[in-house]
């Protein structure tokens, strides 16, 4: 199984240059049953990471390019009256699929956005009365531009929060850019070969169910709980931080930090959590669940920032 997860890994990277932290946060989200966030400017293939990432898998994909113009029924379905038969038909949407790509998600307002929060949180969606079981490997996979560009939308708080991890791409090395240039080359000379898929569902819903069952001391787990704790009154442990914040990390961070640790765990070959897979996974997991306030965000002060020095603060066990 941690066969097929390094070729998969090993697929993703033949079509991506660099960005190595995001597939494998990719592949963290995926074991973890946790939907992730990718922001970056356009042009840093974060569409293609994710085309990749399905490509690989057996499993089915559908793109949603999120547009202005988009209503709710767009994205979960409706019911449409059939005058044959005089009664209504109900019309699945995209998202009754296993792996969705909500493209540029914020480029919708809110009320498209929140179309997506049953359907993250439970599983399931609810149109004209009906609640419909979704995929059992459901995962929504969404791209945003930074939210100072033209034309775009904040995403809901709570919507934020159903986010298992956000990552933030920034541009690659030159190094790797020129790497890309003579892959694109490469493209253009030959006949792109048909994927061929790698992994199945039954395998990943079997490798969620060992990440599960990946051993994680109580001291960690005391660990893990302090520090999101920590990110709720940040001057209990750094003094000068003691007016900073909107609002911290909520419990479901908790979880999604433990559940983050156990996967890199996986990931690494190891059926055991170290305290480095919690440091090393936990601003993915906090950063879009820390809301600085005005004073804190005119001083320059940033979440990552403040999750670094939380790090450093909180005691290692």
């Amino acid at each position: 199984m941690k066969n097929q997860l390094t070729a998969l890994k090993q697929h993703i990277q033949r079509s991506i240059i660099g960005q190595d932290k995001l597939i494998n946060r990719l592949l963290v989200a995926l074991l973890s049953d946790g939907h992730i966030l990718i922001e970056g400017v356009p042009g840093l293939a974060k569409t293609s990471a994710v085309k990749a990432l399905a490509s690989g898998i057996k499993a089915d994909f559908q793109r949603i390019q999120f547009t202005p113009d988009l209503i709710p029924g767009d994205i979960t379905g409706t019911d449409i009256f059939t005058p044959q038969r005089g009664d209504f038909k109900f019309m699945p949407g995209p998202v009754f699929h296993d792996i969705i790509l909500a493209d540029e998600i914020n480029r919708a307002p809110p009320k498209v956005q929140s179309a997506l929060l049953e359907a993250m949180q439970e599983h399931q969606v609810t149109v004209g009365g009906t609640t419909r079981p979704l995929s059992d490997i459901f995962i929504v996979i969404a791209t945003q531009n930074p939210l100072e560009h033209e034309g775009t939308y904040p995403l809901p708080e709570a919507q934020l929060d159903r986010f298992f991890m956000k990552i933030t791409l920034d541009y690659p090395s030159i190094e790797e850019e020129l790497e890309i240039l003579h892959l694109e080359q490469q493209r253009l000379n030959n006949t792109p070969a048909s994927p061929e898929s790698i992994i199945d569902k039954n395998t990943i819903s079997q490798a969620r169910q060992d990440v599960c069952n990946i051993y994680m001391d109580e001291m960690l787990e005391r660990y893990i709980i302090t520090l999101v704790n920590a990110t709720r009154s940040p001057a209990t442990w750094l003094a000068e931080r003691g007016d900073c914040l909107s609002y911290g990390a909520s419990p479901r961070g908790s979880l999604a930090l433990a559940r983050a640790a156990r996967a890199y765990a996986y990931l690494h070959e190891r059926d055991f959590v170290e305290p480095g897979d919690i440091m090393e996974v936990a601003h993915d997991v906090l950063n879009h669940r820390i809301a600085l306030n005005f004073h804190a965000r005119a001083e320059g002060l940033n979440t990552h920032t403040l999750i670094d020095e939380l790090i450093n603060a909180v005691p290692v066990p």
